[in-house]
């Protein structure tokens, strides 16, 4: 992998990161024009940098990044915009990073949840939550389904773990 796409690519996310958090964290939404930019430059640099390989690896990285968090949205863990974000940066990064970014996310989300719960004061009402969860996993018990809170202290903009977990991965694994 060349260094100039390792650089280009954080060049295109760092801001994203700057916007993104301003936006998820004020108004709890992430704006569409930002996610289609992201991906169509991160189609543009993979044709940049790969050819029609790199496109395919861009397509496929979007998919497959929409994908795993479609799966978390179904089950109501995340918003919309926290998949079309993903699915966005999925093209930034290539089906072959999706998976270890996605990771990185979900660890960055993590300490992002337990700062978040800790400031709230909630910390035994979301672990029992967490654990109402995990028993709907098991065979014969139903899924919980948790109203949004209208205190926005209980809720996690998670576009914030998205873009910082994605920049942390491509510092990582394209480095």
């Amino acid at each position: 992998m060349s260094p100039n796409f390792a650089f280009a690519d954080l060049i295109l996310l760092v801001p994203l990161a700057a916007i993104i958090t301003y936006h998820d964290v004020r108004y709890r939404r992430i704006p569409n024009l930002f996610v289609l930019a992201t991906l169509i430059s991160g189609l543009l640099l993979n044709f940049y940098f790969g050819g029609l390989d790199g496109v395919l690896a861009s397509v496929g990285g979007c998919a497959l990044a929409f994908g795993l968090m479609l799966v978390l949205h179904v089950l109501g863990a995340m918003g919309a915009g926290d998949v079309k974000l993903f699915a966005s940066i999925g093209a930034v990064v290539g089906a072959h990073l999706v998976v270890p970014t996605f990771l990185i996310v979900a660890l960055t989300g993590g300490v992002l949840a337990l700062v978040t719960m800790v400031r709230a004061g909630s910390v035994r009402q979301t672990l029992l939550g967490v654990l109402q969860i995990f028993c709907g996993l098991l065979p014969g018990w139903e899924m919980p389904r948790f109203a949004v809170p209208a205190d926005r202290r209980h809720t996690i903009p998670y576009g914030v773990a998205i873009t910082f977990g994605s920049l942390i991965s491509l510092v990582v694994f394209r480095a």
